[in-house]
Formats: structure tokens, C-alpha cells, sequence
């Protein structure tokens, strides 16, 4: 069906209709092989509260981005690589039900849909796509992930030290590591993650300290193996 699709005229409308809609904000979507195979609103746990995105999805990809006018105007456009997600079902809240999570070596993050058929519909579409793409490339599935993003409201202490209370002036952090949200004493540290960032990333004093044995574990490991090595 997929490969039916790719390169016909409706879809080829279809994509440039979503182009449309990003502007010049966004990236060009069309490419050859490429089909958008459906597209709807999902609720997304954001840092500070639950908001609905455009999620759209395409064989080989899965882009989202912020409703301005639903239907013509979006703003804010993410493009994943559907070769790099895993899904995993999460439990309902009781703020969000139908609950999953998108996961990445560079981002994770929840969505919710409006009724567990529809979240049976996305996983299912989904799952079939990255199966298909990983065949294709002979990949395997990703293992590595980012953290999901523990949102603010679910704590008022610092998640590592419990004991800073945060306010208006005590700001909220949060761990590129482990997604925790602590306060400022507690995540003084930078780390350079390059699957994340070209830039050292806050991390919490925990995470920083797991992060620097796992480095001067791999440096040792690379030293005894270079030592070894056959001198010609």
C-alpha cells in the first residue's frame, strides 16, 4: 500500500498541503518514496502543562508541531526518524489516560490520545512502520534513549536533595541525564553528550558523578587495550 502510494499525485498534494501549513518555519517534508500515511491531534506532557500537537505521520518519519489555526497554520515543526523510536504503553494518570511514550536517542517525551482505540491506532501504525524501515536498512532497534522530562508541576522539592523548596525566585532545573527535576545546588554540573548536544548539557551531581566513573572506566578499558597491542 505504502509503496503504491509514493509516488502519486494525492500524495504528493497531501505533503505539500502540510508543507503549507509550517511555511517557511518548517522543512521541506517532500522526498522521493516518502508517503503520509495519517495525521491527528495527540496530547503532549510538556515542562509546564499537557498541550495538544499536530502529529503527522510518514513512512520513514514522524513530525509534530504547535497548532496556531488547526488545518492552516502550524509553527514549532519536529522531525524524528522513525528508525530511531521505540514505543512503550505507559499507565493512565489522573490528569491523562491513553498514555504512551515516544522514545529517542536524542528526546523522549508522553503523548496521550483521546480514546485507547486511537492509541491502539498510532502504536499500531507506528510499530508497523519501524519494522518495515529497520527491515529495509537492516538495522536494529534503537536501545539507547533520552529521559523523558519529569514535568514541573510533579514536584515542589528538588528531586535529588529534597530539601530546596522551589518558588518564584528558587528556579526549577532539569537533568539531561536522568530527567529529574532538581534545584540549582544540585545540578551545578555540565556534561558533554554528544548524542544529545554539541554542547556540555546540565546534569544533575548524581548523574555527573555516574557519567565520569562510566568515562574513566572506558579510558582505562581503551588504555590497557592500546598497551596490548602488537608493537611492529
Amino acid at each position: 500500500m505504502v509503496d503504491h502510494l509514493a509516488n502519486t499525485e494525492i500524495n504528493s498534494q497531501r505533503i505539500a498541503a502540510v508543507e503549507n501549513c509550517f511555511g517557511a518555519s518548517g522543512q521541506p517534508l517532500a522526498v522521493p518514496g516518502r508517503v503520509l500515511l495519517g495525521e491527528g491531534i495527540l496530547t503532549k506532557e510538556c515542562r509546564k502543562k499537557p498541550k495538544p500537537r499536530i502529529f503527522f505521520l510518514f513512512n520513514d518519519i514522524l513530525v509534530y508541531g504547535s497548532i496556531v489555526i488547526n488545518k492552516r497554520k502550524y509553527n514549532s515543526q519536529h522531525i524524528i526518524p522513525l528508525e530511531d523510536v521505540t514505543l512503550e504503553t505507559l499507565p493512565d494518570t489522573l490528569q491523562m489516560k491513553n498514555r504512551w511514550m515516544i522514545k529517542t536517542s536524542k528526546k523522549s517525551f508522553v503523548v496521550s490520545a483521546a480514546s485507547l482505540t486511537e492509541r491502539k491506532e498510532w502504536i499500531s501504525h507506528l510499530e508497523e512502520c519501524i519494522r518495515h524501515l529497520l527491515s529495509k536498512t537492516g538495522r536494529q532497534p534503537s536501545t539507547e534513549h533520552a529521559a523523558p522530562w519529569i514535568p514541573d508541576k510533579a514536584t515542589d522539592i528538588c528531586m535529588r536533595c529534597t530539601q530546596t523548596k522551589f518558588s518564584t525566585l528558587t528556579r526549577r532545573h532539569h537533568c539531561r541525564k536522568c530527567g529529574f527535576v532538581v534545584c540549582a545546588d544540585c545540578s551545578r554540573q555540565r556534561f558533554l553528550m554528544p548524542r544529545l548536544s554539541p554542547k556540555p548539557l546540565r546534569v544533575c551531581n548524581l548523574c555527573y558523578r555516574q557519567l565520569l566513573a562510566e568515562k574513566k572506566e572506558e579510558y582505562s578499558t581503551s588504555t590497557s587495550l592500546l598497551s596490548r597491542s602488537p608493537r611492529h
